[in-house]
């Protein structure tokens, strides 16, 4: 049996991971930037490992940051018509890829509710003769103002069983759409969506033809060497090296998501970015006489 005064040395000398961290921490910090600044010291020193000092950083940033800053915008929220035939609502559905969808009534502005594509569905199980009512699938639509903080949001998310919400501005239009998945982004980082690549090295992924033929869901960070091998196109590295560099280059900004840009024989749909970049695009071959008309 070993001696108590050899575990008690020990312990003192190997003290545990939440005993360093306390100690670090029994200075109060006077403000945030003290507080951040310890926290990166104990990430240095190896009290925290960089996903802990990550998910920490992205706590207290939501605290800081509303629905506005993060929201998408109104101009790209994917909306459904109430008038629309349910039929003619599945490609769309199918298209788009989301689980949640805003339904509108008159204009943009008049959410009545909010209809899950799972729900859309049961239009299959009709037979003949049924009526299939969107209006009695929606689920009550929940607004919030543009100044909402997003760990107030959060909270009502998790217990109000939401997980979509209608951002709205001063004068009850709507601005913007925000959803809980957006608000534990800024948390844990990106969650893998329906744009999401199996493979690091998987950049090119060809998907369902569309009205002009055949598509691929393509990382923007796939470089243009890579892209023009794969596409026979010609584009140039000058001013960027990746093929996102070339859509950004070409709008001379930074596009939001559903924007389109036609570059020679190529058409590029935004699927996914924020702010800052591009991360998905969706590319198709032109044939000669749109592309023509299009440059036209």
């Amino acid at each position: 049996m070993s001696d108590p005064q050899t575990q008690s040395r020990h312990r003192e000398t190997h003290p545990t991971l939440l005993a360093r961290l306390s100690a670090l921490l029994m200075r109060e910090p006077e403000d945030r930037e003290q507080l951040l600044a310890m926290l990166h010291h104990a990430h240095e020193r190896e009290l925290l490992d960089a996903d802990a000092m990550s998910m920490i950083e992205g706590v207290m940033q939501v605290s800081e940051l509303s629905a506005r800053d993060i929201m998408v915008p109104r101009s790209q929220i994917d909306m459904i018509d109430i008038r629309e035939k349910p039929g003619d609502l599945i490609p769309f559905v199918i298209e788009t890829a989301h689980s949640r969808f805003p339904v509108i009534e008159e204009d943009r502005d008049h959410v009545i509710g909010i209809l899950l594509a799972k729900d859309l569905l049961r239009y299959g199980a009709y037979g003949p003769g049924e009526t299939f009512d969107i209006r009695k699938m929606l689920r009550p639509p929940v607004f919030i103002p543009e100044s909402k903080r997003l760990n107030v949001l959060l909270r009502d998310f998790r217990a109000n069983r939401n997980h979509v919400a209608i951002v709205v501005d001063e004068y009850g239009g709507v601005a913007g759409l925000i959803t809980i998945e957006d608000v534990l982004e800024q948390i844990v980082g990106d969650i893998e969506d329906e744009y999401d690549f199996d493979e690091d090295d998987d950049n090119i992924v060809a998907i369902e033809p569309g009205p002009v033929g055949p598509r691929w869901r393509v990382r923007a960070l796939t470089e243009i060497e890579k892209f023009n091998e794969y596409f026979d196109t010609a584009f140039t590295n000058d001013q960027a090296e990746t093929i996102g560099g070339v859509v950004t280059e070409h709008l001379g900004r930074v596009p939001h998501r559903g924007e389109e840009a036609i570059i020679g024989d190529v058409r590029f749909t935004v699927l996914r970015a924020d702010a800052r970049r591009l991360d998905v695009l969706r590319v198709e071959k032109l044939p000669i006489d749109e592309k023509n008309d299009e440059a036209g």
